[in-house]
């Protein structure tokens, strides 16, 4: 009986366009252009030019602090900072009259750099130049010390190297974000039109008293009605990675550089594919306590809503988190746990301690909704419209 209600719930699902149309084609669009969007973001400035607004008597020598620097073109104006305000260039400098004799000369020079924080490209500009003036500055320092007859060394007794533990990774690291969130939101926008439509609806459309009246037990009822819901959030979410899986490998280049799991790459994936089906069960459970206490479709979404966009604030908290300081608690607290275990799986760590307590902590709290919903499903308060 109940395999016969889960396959008549099924049907009825996908013989709904729209119901097909928001739990299938929404999330795919939806991810498609976070994929793109995240490849932009993670693509490098290689080829990119920026202009620089400066004095019409800015002189040969001092352009050649700049001339190591492709990407940045001088360009002169009568008032490099108006050039600047009216968006012809994306930064200014301001140097005093005769900057580079004075400082051939010993005596103060003054420089002014104008830019927008706000703005990446004038950031990145600003960055350069900053850049370019403090090797020119390290230049003159030595020339200084040279000619007075004094190693250049003893105003730089050590150097400093910076070694990236992800380094050359960015690809991978954007990876490890995008996909959990991005599955996160597909089971969620293709469960919760389900979710609604099956409790919801049934009330909305006055069809629940009649389904309460066939000789089928609440319990088997509910039970059908999650398994629904569950095997159309994991589809959804399924069908999202397949999706954005061949986008990364055939429409991008820094995403499909993160792509390497080693030997790895068949227990990864059977893993990702078990906790996400984990995950489409436990967000079955809360879409479902909305629609059982929604009286209508509509009441119901809303209700859905907040569950929906919280998983947004994991992924924007974990998005600055090494792999190598998520602590018990990422592991054990729902849904904050997806994105901290799809994290370690694609960076390619199979931690087995930090999987059963992921596991074990959806499975327990799913168990807990499923049984509030099920308190919910026995009273006549929540399903009688």
């Amino acid at each position: 009986m109940l395999l016969n209600i889960y396959l008549k719930e099924m049907k009825d699902c996908f013989r709904d366009r729209r119901t097909l149309l928001l739990t299938v084609f929404l999330p795919i669009v939806m991810m498609s252009g976070l994929v793109f969007f995240y490849e932009g973001m993670g693509s490098t400035d290689e080829g990119e030019k920026y202009k620089l607004a400066v004095d019409s008597s800015f002189s040969n020598d001092e352009a050649a602090i700049f001339e190591e620097y492709d990407a940045i073109d001088i360009v002169k104006s009568a008032d490099p900072e108006q050039t600047f305000a009216e968006g012809k260039a994306q930064g200014a400098l301001l140097l005093n009259p005769n900057f580079h004799e004075t400082v051939k000369m010993g005596k103060d020079a003054s420089v002014t750099m104008i830019g927008d924080s706000s703005s990446e490209n004038s950031s990145n500009l600003m960055t350069m130049v900053a850049t370019a003036l403090t090797d020119y500055e390290k230049r003159i320092v030595a020339d200084r010390l040279q000619a007075q007859g004094t190693d250049a060394s003893l105003i730089q007794p050590f150097s400093v190297e910076q070694k990236e533990m992800s380094e050359d990774n960015v690809g991978l690291n954007l990876i490890a974000f995008l996909i959990p969130m991005m599955l996160a939101l597909a089971i969620g926008v293709g469960a919760g039109p389900a979710a609604a439509d099956l409790f919801s609806g049934e009330k909305e459309k006055k069809t629940m008293e009649a389904l309460l009246m066939s000789p089928v037990s609440r319990s088997t009822l509910l039970t059908a009605k999650w398994l629904t819901i569950s095997t159309i959030g994991a589809i959804t979410g399924m069908i999202t990675l397949i999706v954005v899986a061949l986008e990364i490998t055939f429409l991008t280049e820094n995403l499909k550089k993160g792509i390497s799991f080693g030997n790895e790459v068949y227990l990864i994936i059977g893993i990702a594919i078990f906790l996400s089906i984990i995950y489409a069960m436990f967000i079955a459970s809360l879409l479902m306590i909305t629609s059982i206490i929604g009286k209508t479709i509509k009441e119901a979404q809303s209700y859905s809503t907040p569950i929906l966009l919280v998983v947004i604030f994991p992924a924007m908290m974990l998005a600055t988190t090494s792999v190598n300081e998520l602590a018990f608690w990422h592991f054990a607290a729902p849904i904050m746990n997806l994105f901290s275990l799809f994290k370690e799986l694609l960076l390619g760590v199979i931690d087995y301690e930090h999987i059963f307590i992921t596991l074990g902590s959806n499975l327990l709290s799913l168990f807990i909704i499923f049984i509030i919903c099920r308190i919910l499903f026995m009273k006549d308060k929540w399903v009688m419209n």
